[in-house]
């Protein structure tokens, strides 16, 4: 149970609550622009010396109905819900470190995809493996060290085009949610404390993010690259979750047909001729 994070999980949500969205009216001599405590613990059915001290990381691990009521009281959404569980030690945690190694059969299908660009990430955002398409599209991250494929480090300490994507924005308040999610999950790794400490000490606009307590991102449908060689492409997105390791294949495609799926088609063919001049 992290104490102390479950506390600022709880704050946070309480802050972010208006009167009204809980059926409780706005008085005049409000001071908060949240919640009270009292009246989350009331919403709760638990009593405010309780709440109190779990919002100050002094009180003993709460019970599953305790939970439920204040996941109840605070508005929260599932992926919100099974955070709160994670932060207090009633959901499984993993103890030991993230999985870095592939599935050779994911390693096989990435191959088998020559039209899509394909991908893996760690629960810590390393690239794990890619295809030529891939590699055309964005980067090589089979040629670079562990540190330099990690998507987050580039994110908010990288070049400030990220690929040119057009959501650079958004997928850094998703790598921020998703971290902080990773880091409930693996609070033992030293690799992924470390690197949230990293950027939050070398990323004002991390730090910030990361004190919102959020865990939940907007499900991205399409994004767009702004390629050197071939301009802009529009692929639709997809994250299928790799459960059994806690990693993610991402696969980027295009209708077939589309001016999109022919710009894809063509990087392709360059990036391969690019791939064999260096090799030669």
């Amino acid at each position: 149970m992290d104490k102390q994070q479950l506390g600022a999980f709880l704050r946070s949500r309480r802050e972010r609550l208006r009167p009204e969205d809980v059926g409780l009216p706005t008085g005049p001599r409000r001071r908060t622009s949240g919640l009270r405590r009292e009246e989350v613990a009331v919403l709760a059915h638990i009593s405010t010396e309780y709440y109190v001290r779990l919002e100050q990381g002094r009180a003993p691990r709460p019970s599953a109905e305790v939970l439920a009521g204040l996941a109840g009281a605070l508005r929260l959404t599932d992926a919100e819900s099974d955070h709160l569980h994670v932060l207090a030690g009633t959901a499984p945690s993993r103890t030991g470190r993230h999985r870095r190694d592939v599935r050779p059969s994911i390693l096989a299908l990435l191959d088998r995809l020559p039209q899509t660009a394909g991908f893996v990430t760690s629960a810590a955002f390393e690239v794990l493996a890619c295809n030529d398409l891939t590699a055309a599209l964005m980067e090589d991250f089979r040629v670079l060290a562990p540190r330099d494929r990690n998507l987050a480090r580039r994110a908010f300490l990288g070049p400030q085009t990220l690929y040119g994507v057009s959501d650079a924005t958004e997928f850094r308040h998703h790598v921020v949610m998703q971290l902080r999610a990773t880091l409930a999950r693996y609070p033992a790794d030293p690799v992924v404390s470390g690197l949230v400490e990293e950027l939050r000490e070398g990323s004002p606009e991390f730090a910030r993010l990361w004190e919102r307590h959020d865990v939940q991102a907007a499900t991205v449908l399409t994004k767009t690259f702004r390629h050197p060689l071939v301009g802009e492409i529009t692929v639709d997105c997809d994250s299928l979750a790799l459960t059994d390791r806690d990693q993610n294949l991402v696969l980027y495609s295009a209708p077939p047909g589309s001016r999109d799926a022919e710009a894809l088609a063509l990087l392709n063919v360059l990036g391969g001729q690019e791939f064999t001049r260096s090799s030669s």
